[in-house]
């Protein structure tokens, strides 16, 4: 996903780039250098622009570049150190953002490798050239691509354990040239003051490597440069790490290291180093024999503990090869037997849905033959008596999962009369007087029940009454007319509770009498439950020949 805001510079030279054959790709992205110098250090406009460079594929273009031969990319050495200062600059402080695995994981170690792959062909070229001059530019460039490589370790610090354990690096730092082989162990000397602790993380034998080529750089070089170097290098790495120390001191590979420290004049200008490094090498003597007890008496303790495990294990063996195989039976027949089972399941499975699909199918292939059979007049009471008898089989379904359902719920009632039936059994029989007494006590408690149920009943019958009457006055408020619109008769009716209820009645009447006596055929598209209109006046009914309670009216 391309960024917004792109700096049109960056937008241009991606074009550019894009459209150009590819033997302009490399002076093309030598802009790049011009937009980074003009951009200030440490502002966040920078980190835009690499953000930018890194989105567009810049920055992979500069890598490939890097990669081809120098004969190949126009302006030799030059264009290539100068790619390779851009691509370190371009790397470090960079925020990838989604892509950041890719590019900790790939682009990063892919340029430090890259770096010391144009190392090791400048160095070559470094030793096979001839003149003066072209040793000496051949050099400058060595250094700005050593430089570039420092820059981008320092900026990335995971970088360092790929730098030491590649082989490029071994080779530039096994050369015998001088120049070349200070501004080697200058650099691994700057990059183990930003971490040191990555030297113990690679493998023993490179260590031993570094460690060797380093040693006889310092007892066998006469130049004195690369002597200080290496004092300084080593005295670092002695330093830094008891466990270099320590292997310096007791490892059979530089016995005698020491004496031919001791034999070796130093010059006057790492005279204090080279003291330091013989006093860590040259302990005094009671600390060695003591490390040397310690060491004898770990070993021996070592040895006795080894031996008796060994011997504790080898009683063990046979039984404990017993345990081990009758454990592996037993578990493989119990994971056999699950994969049987679970195979069989599965086959009952599937033969389950074979039936369920055949019997499916033919269900349908007899109801397409009924369907044939049947007229198409009848189709539609055929589908209607599938649909019933459909019905009929969920519904006896569903009652009989409810009355299991309810016989469960019932059971422990069900228990517990069985068990009251059992006790009365077990009881003794009651005599005739404890029975009379029982029979009146039932009976007078059966009476006190039916008279508490009357009155329930009437209670209940005066609700009802209640909550008809209220209805009624209800209906008949929401059918009555405004007050402006109402006449004298019409407040009368709302005097008295029976006079709604008359009204109603009479209306009721009116209607079924209306629709008794209406001719036959005016009924016939009728339903019962139709109200019938019928003229205002058959019900304007003089009221006070009906009986009225209540108050009367002023």
């Amino acid at each position: 996903m391309k960024p917004r805001g792109t700096d049109p510079r960056i937008l241009s030279l991606a074009a550019e780039v894009a459209k150009s054959p590819e033997q302009n790709v490399p002076i093309i992205l030598l802009k790049l250098k011009e937009i980074i110098n003009n951009t200030p250090l440490g502002s966040s406009e920078l980190k835009k622009v690499k953000q930018d460079i890194y989105c567009y594929d810049l920055i992979r273009y500069c890598l490939l570049v890097l990669s081809q031969e120098c004969s190949r990319i126009q302006g030799g050495w030059t264009t290539i150190s100068q790619l390779a200062q851009i691509l370190s600059h371009c790397c470090v402080g960079l925020e990838p953002g989604e892509d950041a695995e890719e590019f900790y994981n790939e682009l990063l170690p892919s340029a430090a490798e890259n770096f010391l792959v144009l190392g090791r062909q400048l160095q070559t070229c470094f030793i096979n050239a001839a003149k003066g001059e072209e040793k000496k530019e051949l050099l400058h460039f060595f250094q700005i691509v050593t430089d570039s490589l420092f820059w981008l370790v320092g900026g990335h610090v995971q970088l360092i354990q790929n730098v030491l354990r590649s082989d490029n690096f071994l080779h530039l730092l096994q050369t015998d040239n001088v120049q070349i082989g200070s501004t080697v162990m200058t650099m691994l000397q700057n990059i183990l003051q930003i971490n040191s602790g990555d030297l113990l993380r690679i493998e023993a034998k490179t260590l031993h490597s570094i460690l060797d080529e380093v040693i006889f750089k310092l007892l066998s070089t006469p130049s004195p440069v690369l002597r200080s170097i290496a004092t300084k290098l080593l005295l670092l790495m002695a330093e830094s790490h008891q466990e270099i120390l320590i292997l310096l001191r007791l490892s059979a590979c530089y016995k005698g290291l020491r004496s031919l420290l001791n034999k070796k004049e130093p010059g006057t200008e790492f005279c204090q180093e080279f003291r330091q490094l013989i006093g860590l090498l040259s302990p005094r003597v009671y600390q060695e024999v003591e490390e040397e007890k310690l060491h004898q008496a770990a070993s021996l303790i070592q040895a006795y503990w080894k031996g008796f495990q060994t011997r504790k294990r080898l009683k063990k063996l046979p039984s404990a090869l017993i345990t081990l195989q009758r454990n592996f039976r037993s578990r493989r027949a119990k994971i056999l037997l699950e994969l049987s089972r679970r195979k069989e399941e599965e086959d009952r499975r599937l033969q389950l849905q074979l039936q369920r699909q055949r019997a499916m199918r033919l269900s349908r292939e007899l109801r397409l033959s009924m369907l044939e059979i049947v007229h198409p007049g009848q189709v539609e009471k055929h589908n209607r008596e599938l649909e019933e008898k459909s019905a009929l089989i969920i519904q006896k379904h569903w009652r009989g999962y409810r009355e299991r359902k309810n016989f469960h719920q019932q059971k422990p009632s069900l228990m517990e009369y069985k068990a009251a039936v059992i006790l009365q059994r077990a009881s003794s029989q009651m005599s005739a007087v404890t029975s009379r007494e029982l029979h009146s006590q039932a009976q007078e408690r059966l009476q006190h029940y039916f008279m508490g149920r009357a009155l329930e009943d009437r209670a209940q019958q005066h609700r009802e009454a209640l909550q008809a009457q209220i209805s009624t006055n209800i209906e008949q408020l929401m059918k009555a007319p405004s007050l402006k619109e109402a006449e004298e008769k019409e407040p009368e009716l709302f005097l008295s509770r029976s006079r709604p209820v008359a009204a109603k009645a009479k209306q009721a009447h009116l209607t079924t009498l209306k629709h008794v006596q209406a001719p036959w055929w005016k009924t016939l598209g009728e339903e019962a439950g139709d109200e019938i209109d019928y003229p205002k006046d058959e019900l304007s009914v003089e009221l006070g020949t009906l009986f009225i309670s209540g108050p009367k009216p002023p």
